[in-house]
């Protein structure tokens, strides 16, 4: 890929990150302020904590684009905490009390838009550094889309409204796609050899297909229900997905595309709203 290439596509996942950013911002804006106190049906958490985590995500993320120092030592100040949750609530503290959620909406958007801002402006060749491997800027944009996406949905599932789909949504099926492997071994599982074959319909209707179409393990069906297992955001058994074969059911049972140790999907009939739109 050459270099106006490789910042072409840059640009472009910015694009799709910024869009999913307002996306969420627009929804929350305009809402009853009783929402942020309700609770999703993801880990028991609130919608003030949905936003305060992907807030404190993108604060992470600025803060390595700026420069690898300050990210080491905001690392070093949360793992003294042992918990980033926990350091989070701490670090929206303001005279022993939590922010509001309006507030936090507001601190959250600033934030969002500054990343953009220096996403678009990094170096596509550079790494980054981060928790685990270091990740170049696109990658970077495309991980704070899907967690914004996929975090979305507590929220969407919480006010039980119908979402809107469209085709950034391949960004989040790549790395479904690309993290096969990584969902076993990350369990210190073996990889099962043969990679499934995947054909998804996207919410334009285009058929998006990847690995290799003689494979006989095989995942068919909807883009966003995929998106929705790979991030667990749904059990495998409340969706349409066709799966064959015993690598494919293997993979979807586990399926996890977001970095950090194992996590177990949601059980099956406890995230069943607005699977689709």
């Amino acid at each position: 890929m050459t270099e106006q290439d490789a910042q072409a596509s840059l640009q472009a996942v910015v694009d799709d990150l910024q869009a999913e950013g307002d996306e969420l911002y627009a929804l929350l804006k305009d809402s009853d302020t009783g929402f942020w106190t309700q609770t999703s049906t993801f880990k028991q958490w609130t919608v003030w904590d949905v936003i305060a985590h992907l807030h404190f995500s993108d604060h992470m993320a600025l803060t390595s684009l700026s420069g690898e120092a300050g990210f080491r030592k905001l690392l070093q100040e949360v793992m003294a905490v042992k918990s980033a949750r926990k350091f989070t609530n701490q670090w929206l503290t303001v005279d022993g009390h939590s922010i509001t959620g309006p507030d936090l909406l507001e601190r959250w958007r600033q934030v969002f838009l500054q990343l953009c801002k220096a996403l678009r402006e990094a170096d596509p060749a550079e790494r980054f550094a981060w928790v685990g491997p270091g990740m170049k800027a696109r990658m970077f944009a495309t991980a704070r889309q899907m967690e914004t996406w996929a975090h979305g949905w507590e929220i969407y599932d919480l006010m039980n409204l119908p979402r809107q789909h469209s085709d950034r949504l391949r960004n989040i099926v790549t790395i479904g796609v690309r993290t096969y492997g990584w969902t076993f071994t990350n369990r210190k599982l073996e990889v099962p050899e043969q990679v499934p074959y995947v054909a998804l319909t996207a919410p334009s209707g285009e058929l998006w297909t990847f690995n290799d179409a003689d494979s006989a393990h095989r995942i068919s069906g909807d883009a966003v229900e995929f998106c929705q297992v790979v991030t667990q955001v749904r059990n495998i058994a409340d969706t349409r997905l066709q799966v064959e074969g015993d690598n494919a059911r293997a993979w979807m049972e586990i399926a996890q595309c977001f970095a950090g140790p194992p996590e177990e999907p949601p059980a099956a009939g406890t995230r069943v709203v607005n699977t689709t739109s």
